[in-house]
């Protein structure tokens, strides 16, 4: 199977058996998604989720942030993974989109990417979920999922991983692809255990040839 049929096939069973793909953290504006994006790094969320109700209650817009201090913000993300740096990234962050783009999350990625804890990754959340721009966000689930299946080879970072599946799949379907191998890497093809017999995409996935078939691997529910 060449990578392009495979490609074709991954999507096909995606858009068939998942059309609606979106993301797991709860928001009702740019700014909490921007604000729950940088919390999730290397947190789950679920976690997020559970925080950040209270956090915007009390920082409901990035004004009211940027007058804040880390200091203030540190009680409402104690819960999170790293919070006194996510601190000093939040107020940061909102500090700089108050002063430089006038309250209003920008759609560049290299504008996006000049507000404090804001990386590619981020950067690319924001652009596709929020002005549906076609932007691959790599995360670990990405890059994991990415390399099991075969979709990608060779990759070493996450911006090689983008680079390989934008060439591949059609522009319109990107901000969607990103949904979908996140979800997949979540509940299926999961790091350490992959359900491989639930998968809906074994037929095309190079792990399972390669890994479970041919080399009797034993395959955990």
């Amino acid at each position: 199977m060449t990578k392009k049929e495979r490609f074709e096939k991954v999507i096909h069973y995606f858009q068939t058996e998942r059309p609606i793909a979106e993301t797991e953290l709860e928001y009702g504006s740019p700014y909490e998604l921007l604000v729950a994006v940088i919390l999730s790094a290397q947190c789950t969320d679920k976690r997020v989720n559970l925080t950040t109700p209270a956090f915007f209650a009390a920082f409901p817009t990035s004004e009211v942030l940027a007058a804040s201090s880390p200091e203030e913000v540190f009680p409402y993300i104690r819960s999170i993974s790293y919070p006194n740096n996510k601190a000093k990234h939040l107020v940061g962050m909102a500090k700089v989109l108050v002063e430089e783009f006038n309250n209003i999350v920008p759609s560049d990625i290299d504008e996006l990417q000049r507000l404090p804890g804001v990386g590619r990754k981020t950067a690319n959340v924001i652009a596709s979920v929020v002005y549906n721009m076609p932007a691959m966000a790599v995360d670990t689930h990405v890059f994991r999922v990415s390399a099991r299946i075969g979709l990608t080879s060779g990759a070493k970072n996450p911006l090689q991983t983008e680079k390989q599946l934008v060439k591949f799949i059609p522009e319109h379907l990107i901000s969607k692809a990103h949904h979908w191998l996140i979800l997949h890497g979540r509940y299926t093809c999961t790091a350490r255990n992959p359900r491989c017999l639930e998968c809906g995409i074994r037929e095309y996935c190079k792990y399972w040839h390669d890994k479970i078939q041919k080399g009797g691997i034993e395959n955990r529910k």
